[in-house]
């Protein structure tokens, strides 16, 4: 394989690619034609024919410090163009309220930014776009109306409709001038997002069309939909090309056939998938779309790969999934890595290279080196944060909402709150006991009388080693609740909205409590309880920023704990939230998003222009502790709760497996080298006394990885990003009572050092299992 000569880095400062786009950008180009051919076989960039290679990418789910960045790791892949997404409850969060300039939501600077470094662009401005994110982009203020009907033509709700023609109108401002007819980047315009997989109203898709029109965006446009369901639903706007969720070459050639004169093109070539809070790991690691990408590579075919990065579920904005009827709710975990090929923290998955080859080779011309990954900035042990109680939840209450308004529990959404947290209080005169019955919690509440935990109630279904020891129940189940000494004890239902749905029939999800509150065997208490305090809590920047430092009660859970971490130098980070049960997360004021126990993500990514050289405030928000724990800081995503140090020592030469020269950089290879006790020779291994384990170097966090997935004998292991692959694992075999064999779970060849040597810096490699003692190793806590 050529993957060291692939993966030559750029020369340049890391920090050269971090600018913005508030640096200078590129003299705007002359004005370009971009169409299709008369049969739809190709599309033309100035008449000629013109392959499409795009990689998706959201700005809002980025740095903007890092949208350069993240571009030229694009490029560097061999990508002609970036797709993105515009969420439209990004820019719009009050109705008839723009913002198109603050932090991630500049679209005409990150469109910009893609002409400046050579990219063209893909334009997917829904208004619907789906994308994990919440609402699938719709702006929950639409939820407000409680006959709202969602994706629709004006004939159906002229309200939605309106509010559709306010936001293109807006956009419109910011991307017209950026066609590629007017000498900008953009290509084409989506109209909606996999409309056939929702409804088959042509006549939306057209309407749609229409308002881009009169907002002065000629197109060209096209559409997203899975192959079945264009072909069954006829899903397209007049004159516009074809995109197909999960194409490849034989889905466009079907599409051609279905669509005469109609240009295809894969345009969601799925490089990984979504994950889920409570998933039993990240979903799509395993995934491999090489063969795929092959095919449209022969064929010259236009694709767009999603995603090339995914990036981060910043504060509040993660999705969820749900079926039709709002059951079966799953929402989505804050990273949104998606195992594309290049890493949350923007850095080259196990893929990345091979990708790229597949491209390069195709393309037969050099590709733009590799830019320099980010530095990362680790702190464990003894310098792990420590926050303390700072602030309760319960002295920094609002105040309540006007009795009028409250008289029956009603979602946040109806009173104007997009996000966060909704309290409802009730004093129960003459309780003596009972079950409380909530229809429907949407998602997640934690129940107190007079202050005193009861329990919490879940809309997800949870793991009953979770919800056993809080006492959490699921899917509206009552929760018994405890006798009190008052005669009448103060309810208190405390529920998080957590990200709302963002595919298929169930939309229109509000958050809070969206039915009744009952109590079940109360005696004359007993029936549906009215008349409610309510307060909101949006708990965003300015709620924090605004906390009164006071906790009245330090053993009543719904504490913010505060912690102050002085740092030379800033770099990337994952903030470790293995020991917390359920919250949020602010850095130096900025929402890094929610960590929830049940996992698989247990550590939320801090880009570095979040922190800076000196004191830097990390307050979290978590719904059940009470006690503080440490919070490390680690180099990457992946990390298991209960992993283990140990040195690994090879039995024929007593050497140990040694990360060469203090290295950080992924694929370098593994040595063996005499004990010396440094970082660089501890592992982390989970379940390392049997089993299946990873092996993450302390100094590093990179894994020890087969390199490019090899089953070959001889294969070179290196250490690399997590990833999730079988290349990547290793179970552990005992030969003997101090002595064990690795034996990779992908190639089934063991841990062994190359030509059985024994001397200082001979290569670790993976090979046939023979027995011979230098493929014994001797796993000591370290």
């Amino acid at each position: 394989m050529r993957r060291r000569q692939l993966l030559t880095v750029s020369v340049l400062s890391p920090f050269a690619a971090m600018l913005a786009s508030g640096g200078p950008a590129r003299a705007a180009a002359a004005a370009q034609t971009f169409g299709f051919s008369a049969d739809g076989s190709n599309f033309l960039l100035d008449g000629r024919p013109f392959q499409i290679r795009s990689g998706e990418m959201h700005p809002a789910r980025i740095p903007v410090q890092y949208w350069r960045h993240r571009i030229q790791m694009a490029r560097a892949m061999g990508l002609n163009t970036i797709a993105i997404y515009v969420m439209w409850n990004h820019v719009e969060e009050r109705p008839g309220v723009f913002d198109f300039t603050t932090d991630r939501r500049d679209i005409a600077g990150f469109v910009r930014l893609c002409q400046a470094e050579g990219m063209y662009v893909l334009l997917r401005p829904g208004p619907y776009v789906c994308a994990e994110w919440d609402l699938g982009g719709l702006p929950p203020y639409l939820l407000r109306n409680p006959n709202i009907r969602l994706r629709v033509r004006t004939a159906a709700d002229p309200h939605y409709m309106a509010a559709v023609a306010r936001y293109v109108n807006a956009l419109a401002a910011q991307v017209r001038p950026l066609m590629v007819a007017d000498g900008g980047p953009i290509l084409m315009v989506q109209v909606e997002n996999e409309y056939g997989s929702y409804g088959t109203d042509v006549t939306y898709l057209e309407e749609l069309r229409r308002l881009w029109l009169d907002a002065g965006i000629a197109g060209p446009f096209y559409t997203e939909d899975g192959l079945g369901y264009v072909q069954a639903n006829r899903t397209v706007v007049a004159g516009g090309a074809i995109a197909l969720s999960g194409g490849d070459a034989a889905a466009i050639a079907a599409a051609r056939r279905s669509f005469p004169a109609v240009p295809a093109m894969s345009g969601e070539l799925y490089s990984g998938w979504l994950t889920h809070w409570g998933d039993g790991g990240f979903a799509g690691s395993n995934t491999d779309i090489s063969s795929q990408l092959q095919g449209l590579m022969a064929g010259n075919l236009s694709f767009n790969i999603y995603m090339v990065h995914g990036g981060t579920n910043f504060g509040y904005s993660a999705g969820a999934n749900a079926a039709d009827n709002g059951s079966g709710y799953q929402p989505d975990i804050t990273s949104y890595d998606y195992g594309a090929p290049i890493t949350e923290q923007g850095r080259p998955a196990r893929l990345y290279p091979t990708y790229r080859e597949i491209i390069g080779t195709a393309l037969g011309a050099p590709l733009p080196a590799v830019p320099a990954p980010i530095p990362t900035i680790v702190r464990t042990g003894g310098q792990a944060v420590l926050p303390a109680p700072y602030a309760s939840l319960w002295d920094n209450l609002p105040a309540a909402l006007p009795p009028a308004q409250t008289v029956n529990p009603q979602p946040m959404e109806m009173y104007g709150q997009n996000s966060g947290f909704i309290l409802y209080r009730r004093v129960l005169p003459g309780y003596t006991g009972g079950r409380l019955e909530v229809r429907s919690v949407r998602d997640y509440a934690t129940v107190f009388l007079d202050g005193v935990y009861q329990g919490g109630m879940s809309r997800s279904n949870l793991a009953p080693s979770y919800t056993g020891p809080l006492g959490v129940t699921v899917q509206d189940a009552p929760l018994p609740l405890k006798t009190s000494a008052s005669g009448s004890p103060t309810l208190d239902i405390l529920v998080e909205g957590m990200g709302r749905t963002n595919y298929g029939q169930a939309l229109v999800d509000r958050k809070g409590i969206l039915e009744r509150v009952s109590l079940l065997d109360a005696g004359a208490l007993t029936g549906t309880l009215t008349g409610w305090q309510t307060h909101l809590l949006p708990v965003d920047e300015a709620f924090v920023a605004g906390l009164r430092p006071v906790v009245g009660d330090s053993s009543r859970p719904g504490i913010f704990f505060k912690a102050t971490v002085n740092l030379t130098q800033t770099g990337d980070t994952y903030l470790d939230m293995s020991r917390w049960t359920k919250g949020v997360v602010w850095v130096n004021g900025r929402n890094l998003g929610r960590y929830w126990k049940v996992g698989p993500q247990q550590r939320l990514y801090c880009p570095a222009p979040w922190l800076r050289v000196g004191a830097n405030e990390i307050v979290v928000f978590d719904l059940h502790q009470v006690q503080a724990q440490p919070i490390p800081f680690e180099a990457t995503l992946s990390g298991q709760a209960g992993a283990t140090r140990h040195s690994v020592v090879n039995r024929a030469s007593g050497k140990a497996l040694d990360v060469p020269g203090w290295s950080r950089d992924t694929g370098v290879q593994l040595i063996q080298w005499s004990p010396n006790g440094g970082a660089n020779q501890v592992w982390l291994m989970a379940g390392a006394a049997g089993g299946v384990t990873t092996m993450t170097s302390v100094h590093s966090q990179l894994l020890a990885d087969v390199e490019g997935a090899s089953t070959a004998d001889g294969a070179r292991v290196i250490q690399w990003t997590a990833h999730g692959g079988g290349n990547q694992q290793w179970r552990v075999v005992a030969v003997s009572t101090d002595f064990v064999k690795l034996v990779n779970v992908r190639s089934g060849r063991v841990l062994g050092v190359a030509d059985r040597a024994t001397t200082d810096g001979a290569a670790v490699v993976q090979q046939s299992d023979t027995g011979d003692p230098s493929q014994h190793w001797r796993l000591t806590p370290a």
